[in-house]
């Protein structure tokens, strides 16, 4: 039997609207210079429900000053956010209008766009119109907004895309799994380009007091700025995110054929689950060292190849320790040349769409040599692992280079992703 060719995976589009600005220039050039997006919400309901989180990372730039009005009224936040990133992402790669006389054969184009709680403001506001003015009052268009795969599908008659659309749900894995799945479309030969990454419009009184009863989010009212510390011994939680990040995902025939400029190469993808705890991950690292080993040795690297990591670093006592001990275990004693980004201290956490911006975050950190800098770390726990870059850009080695973005989340989900060089 003669051995099909496996395609190369290659990034040609980014898009992303995010706390840190409107698109992915403006995103990756306030993650260099150490911007946080967190902000005291200007509200009524944050007094209302006696919140005991004021703040939140929010989006920095309205989807309704980008998208026509007719689309913000047919969307959830979700699908506002995740279509204005698909079509940065699309328009950057060079492909043809899906309109236009040379448009890609949407047979060969596929979607992979998820969300880790979905359409949850529609939900909620949807209940409020039901008690409060009866059932006929009820938006028409409520079921298709509330889906957990309605970003996926905007995205998809966006495009015309026939070759599958698809909206993994892994709690804040969900867009690093998203890509991981993209990958696997273009690999196994189903589909030329997929328009992958996640998405996430959590703000709402719920949703935010729901998190605060758990006890994962920081209480630094008083400083939402610096509240995101990744690794810092004085650090009390995650702080809230919105936004989305989405990439254009080519086979590398395709994109050499149209000539299209490649930012980088999707090389690995690694999953597992911990089997140990809802919202704990395994304290021995099991499941997160078995993704990051899944994910090298698709891309036919080893750990002295990785010179630089994407952390998941939520901010949180127990997950930060636990990622940077399965890290050093893995990579022994080449875990000391690797050059460890926490970029969640600036853009807060963006829930399902999280491993999607740290994607694109990793993908320009390959391509611009440049890893991005984690802020507020003042007293660096002393049992952190691995080298951190703090507060300024660090440069990334010439050459061959691997880097990972871990993305791990509630029921144990863990993905990795390896970015490696065009």
């Amino acid at each position: 039997m003669t051995r099909q060719h496996t395609p190369e995976v290659v990034v040609t589009g980014l898009g992303a609207t995010t706390p840190l600005g409107g698109t992915t220039a403006d995103t990756w050039a306030a993650a260099l210079a150490g911007t946080s997006g967190a902000r005291t919400i200007d509200q009524p309901w944050v007094e209302q429900y006696e919140l005991p989180i004021t703040f939140a990372a929010q989006i920095a730039v309205d989807p309704a000053d980008v998208l026509a009005r007719p689309e913000t009224k047919r969307m959830d936040k979700s699908a506002q956010y995740a279509m204005v990133a698909a079509r940065e992402a699309w328009t950057d790669s060079g492909l043809p209008a899906p309109t236009s006389d040379d448009a890609l054969d949407g047979d060969r184009v596929g979607v992979a766009v998820a969300s880790g709680i979905g359409g949850i403001t529609t939900i909620l506001d949807g209940w409020d119109t039901l008690r409060e003015r009866g059932a006929r009052r009820m938006l028409p268009m409520t079921v298709p907004m509330l889906m957990p795969n309605s970003p996926a599908a905007y995205v998809e008659l966006e495009f015309g895309a026939r070759a599958g659309a698809h909206a993994t749900v892994s709690a804040c894995a969900s867009g690093a799994e998203a890509i991981g799945y993209a990958v696997e479309m273009i690999r196994s030969g189903r589909a030329d380009v997929v328009v992958a990454g996640g998405t996430e419009a959590p703000m709402h009184p719920f949703t935010l007091g729901a998190f605060a009863a758990s006890r994962t989010l920081s209480l630094r009212n008083d400083s939402p700025e610096t509240a995101s510390r990744p690794y810092d011994i004085d650090r009390d939680g995650f702080v809230m995110g919105e936004g989305a990040a989405v990439v254009i995902l080519e086979s590398a025939e395709h994109a050499a054929a149209r000539g299209a400029r490649v930012y980088a190469k999707i090389s690995g993808v690694g999953l597992s689950s911990d089997a140990y705890h809802m919202t704990s991950p395994d304290p021995e690292g099991r499941g997160q060292r078995a993704a990051m080993s899944r994910a090298l040795d698709m891309a036919g690297a080893t750990p002295a190849d990785v010179v630089h990591i994407n952390a998941h670093a939520t901010s949180t006592s127990v997950g930060d320790l636990t990622e940077t001990a399965s890290i050093r275990t893995l990579l022994g004693s080449d875990a000391d040349h690797v050059l460890l980004s926490a970029t969640k201290s600036m853009t807060g956490h963006l829930l399902g769409g999280a491993g999607a911006l740290e994607t694109v975050f990793t993908v320009k950190a390959v391509a611009d040599r440049l890893a991005p800098p984690t802020i507020n770390v003042d007293n660096p726990d002393p049992q952190l692992q691995v080298p951190l870059v703090r507060n300024t850009p660090a440069a990334l080695p010439v050459g061959d280079i691997v880097a990972i973005n871990n993305s791990f989340g509630f029921g144990g989900h863990n993905v990795a992703l390896t970015v490696t060089n065009a």
